[in-house]
């Protein structure tokens, strides 16, 4: 499958069928996802996160918690330089006709383009990036925002 540099990706394993806007980042190797109001807790002898699921920039329109089990740690750079300790999730997404399991790092990007970050390790053996394009492996359904022109 070919996507763009930037894609629709229905979060399916959150508990939720909802479409976010990701940027296509082969310079990350781990993805990240907007989690806001994040907090760490334990069930049965795990660690857990929940936080606020924010599919669509600067509105909260359509915004739910959510929970997941935390999978690992990892110690991230992120484009300025600092360094941060993040809770990893594994997900279910789905971008055009094609579902796979991702890993995402949980951090804030309040001040970022786009709620989602998919970077190499996601991509890997499941997409082809042409950076000349967006969306192109089209709309997934629900698609709760429709594009707005110039995105």
């Amino acid at each position: 499958m070919v996507v763009g540099w930037r894609e629709w990706v229905l979060m399916t394993g959150l508990g939720c069928n909802v479409a976010v806007k990701a940027k296509i980042d082969t310079g990350a190797a781990t993805s990240a996802l907007h989690a806001p109001l994040l907090q760490i807790f334990e069930r049965e002898g795990a660690s857990w996160a929940t936080f606020t699921f924010r599919p669509h920039q600067r509105v909260s329109r359509d915004s739910m918690r959510v929970e997941a089990p935390i999978v690992d740690e990892r110690r991230i750079r992120s484009s300025n330089g600092v360094t941060e300790l993040r809770p990893v999730i594994e997900t279910t997404i789905a971008i055009g006709d094609r579902r796979w399991k991702v890993q995402c790092t949980l951090t804030r990007r309040d001040t970022m383009g786009f709620r989602m970050l998919l970077g190499r390790q996601a991509l890997r053996r499941n997409a082809l990036v042409d950076v000349g394009r967006s969306y192109a492996a089209g709309t997934p359904y629900p698609l709760l925002e429709p594009p707005t022109q110039g995105d």
